[in-house]
Order: C-alpha cells, then sequence, then structure tokens
C-alpha cells in the first residue's frame, strides 16, 4: 500500500475515534474509552508510517531531479512539508502525538472528546477544500535546509496550541453557572461559526463536485450558502445559523454535568491549558519567527518584509504572548485566560489557513 491508502484509513480511525471517544463522554463505559484510545493508536501508527512513506516518495523525487546533492541535504528538502495539504497531515499528528501524551499522562480520556474533533476537523477540511494531495517538486522558494526545521518546530507549536484550545472550551464549559456568563456566550459563538463554516464548505464541495474546481476555496466558498446568488437562500442560511448557535448555547451547558461526573477536574484542565501554551510558545517563536526571519533574510535578502503571513505571525505570538503577560503580571486566572487561549487560537487558525487562502503575498505557495 501507497502512502495515500495509510492516510485514508487513518483519516477514518480519527473520525472513529472522535465519535467514540464522544460515545465514551455520553455513556461512561470504560469498554468504549478503551476502545477510543486503541482506535486512536492505531489510526496514530498508520498516519506515522503514510508520513514516512510519503517522506520516501518526496525524497526520491528530489533526488532524481538533483542528483549531485548529499544525503543529509537530500532528507532535509525532501521533507514532506512542502505544501498545504502535507503541512495540514503533519498537524493532525502532532495534535494527536500530543493528546496521547496528556492521556496517558493525566490517566483522563475525556479530553478525547474535545481534542479529537480539531483533528477530525482538519482533516475533513483537507476533503472539502479541493486541495492537490500529489507528491510534487519542491519548489525554488521552499529549497532550503531551514525548511524542515522552520515548519516542523512551527507545527509542533501550532498543535500545542490547538490542544490548549480544546482544554481551554472545556474547562470553561466546567466552570460555567449560568449561559448568560460572557465567557460561555463567547465559547458557543466561537464553537459554532467553526462548525458552520466548515459544514458550509462541505455543502460546497458537494454542489460543485461536478465543476472543474481550480482554487476551491477563491471561487467557491460560502457560495451555496451565505453568498448564494439566490437570496432566499442566502437568508435561509443565515437563519439556521444563528438557530444553531442558539441551540448550541442552550444545550451546551449541559456538558458541565457530563464532564462533572468523570475524574477530570477545573485544575487539570487549566494545567494542561497552560501546559500546552508554554511548550507551544517558545516553539513556535524560534521555529515560527525566528527561524522564519533567518530563512526569509537568506531567500529574499530581508529579515522581515510586512508579507501578510509575517503580520500574522506576529500577531498570534503577541495573543499567546499576552496570555502568558496576563498570566504570571497581571496574574489572571480562570475564565480570563482560558478566554484568552480561545482567541489566540482564532489567530493560529487565521495565520495557517485564512492567510494562506484569502490572502497573497510571499508565501503564496502554501495556498491550494
Amino acid at each position: 500500500m501507497d502512502s495515500a491508502t495509510f492516510f485514508s484509513i487513518s483519516t477514518l480511525l480519527y473520525f472513529v475515534a472522535m465519535a467514540t471517544y464522544i460515545a465514551y463522554v455520553a455513556i461512561r463505559k470504560t469498554g468504549v474509552a478503551l476502545a477510543a484510545t486503541t482506535v486512536t493508536i492505531a489510526g496514530f501508527v498508520l498516519q506515522t508510517i503514510a508520513f514516512l512513506l510519503r517522506w520516501v516518495d518526496s525524497y526520491n523525487l528530489w533526488v532524481s531531479a538533483n542528483p549531485s546533492t548529499t544525503l543529509i541535504e537530500s532528507i532535509l528538502r525532501g521533507a514532506p512539508l512542502r505544501n498545504l495539504y502535507e503541512s495540514l497531515v503533519f498537524f493532525v499528528w502532532c495534535i494527536v502525538l500530543i493528546y496521547l501524551i496528556i492521556e496517558f499522562r493525566y490517566k483522563t480520556r475525556t479530553l478525547g472528546a474535545f481534542v479529537m474533533p480539531v483533528a477530525a476537523l482538519a482533516l475533513a477540511f483537507i476533503d472539502v477544500s479541493g486541495m492537490s494531495k500529489e507528491v510534487q517538486p519542491l519548489i525554488p522558494a521552499l529549497q532550503s535546509n531551514w525548511l524542515l526545521f522552520h515548519v516542523l518546530l512551527s507545527f509542533i507549536g501550532y498543535a500545542a496550541f490547538g490542544v490548549s484550545f480544546a482544554a481551554a472550551v472545556a474547562y470553561l464549559v466546567m466552570v460555567t453557572e449560568s449561559r448568560n456568563e460572557k465567557a460561555y456566550i463567547f465559547w458557543s459563538i466561537m464553537v459554532g461559526i467553526l462548525l458552520i463554516v466548515l459544514i458550509a464548505m462541505g455543502i460546497d464541495y458537494l454542489s460543485m463536485s461536478a465543476s472543474p474546481k481550480g482554487n476551491f476555496i477563491r471561487n467557491y466558498f460560502l457560495r451555496s450558502t451565505f453568498k448564494s446568488p439566490s437570496d432566499t437562500v442566502a437568508i435561509l442560511s443565515w437563519i439556521i445559523s444563528i438557530a444553531f448557535i442558539v441551540f448550541l448555547w442552550r444545550y451546551g451547558i449541559g456538558l458541565k454535568r457530563v464532564l462533572a461526573s468523570f475524574s477530570i477536574t477545573k485544575n487539570m484542565l487549566e494545567e494542561i491549558e497552560y501546559k500546552s501554551i508554554a511548550i507551544g510558545f517558545p516553539l513556535f517563536s524560534i521555529g515560527g519567527l525566528i527561524m522564519g526571519a533567518i530563512w526569509a533574510n537568506s531567500a529574499w535578502g530581508s529579515y522581515w518584509s510586512w508579507d501578510p503571513k509575517e503580520v500574522w505571525s506576529l500577531i498570534t505570538w503577541l495573543l499567546y504572548a499576552g496570555y502568558l503577560h496576563a498570566r504570571f503580571v497581571a496574574g489572571w486566572r480562570g475564565k480570563k485566560v482560558a478566554v484568552l487561549a480561545l482567541i489566540g487560537f482564532v489567530g493560529v487558525v487565521f495565520t495557517y489557513l485564512g492567510v494562506n487562502l484569502f490572502l497573497s503575498g510571499l508565501h503564496a505557495y502554501g495556498g491550494l
């Protein structure tokens, strides 16, 4: 089997794991919990095999085009981190790895119901966005030994931020006393919008499946729903979306009683949220900003050029720097820093996907 087959099987297993973790939270059966962990580990092992096989394919493609390069240079430049598809797959791999470490460290599986949807939805985005999955030659802009280290550290940082987002959502659910609390309203809207956009993209993909896609996001994004030529469809999309968010706000608080029945605690979630950011922030700082600046200087002759990707990377860095500053200097705890963790991850999503898909710049090779 080739890497694509292993990736497909691992994707299926991650969706099964997501459903199983959610089922475990709902019915609280030990057997279901064990099944969820087993499926997650199986998916992770298969994805690791797929990633290594794709690395071999990328390595062979690079060597065939550049036979005179050294072994180390060929390995570094053959890393399968050269486009949006490969980076998304690696992002999911990092999230699952960090989650499994947390699960075995804290002896709790409840957080899987919040983390695995992040991984599964990222994989779903791959399919609904229509991005290419082909092993492609390394373009000149990426032909650098900095590629592996810059992307590797950046995406481990992104994955840690993703885990902190899941922990912050679970924390806000647990500490909510009333639906009218600002923090609870905020997470209801945030999670609702995330799900609505992904569902809308799925509808775009299904409705345009018979058409030549080109750049799917630029050409078809929300055209079947909110941007539909039909005013009736557009208005109906807004009404359904608002109703969905209201439903999430109305009944999401029920998760508090469910979470309270497990061994997971508010302090545990806050600790996971903080430690994930404490690990992700220096990795993102070194890999994303410092190494990125050094690479930019060698490639483009300038450490900083105010490219949209650079600007949004800085914004994301400032958001998480603000989180750490608020925690250590201002003494913030609980809901306040949890909300900052949510806002920070919004910055991550736009830095990673929004800039590549909707804006142009020196990092345009990261698009579809």
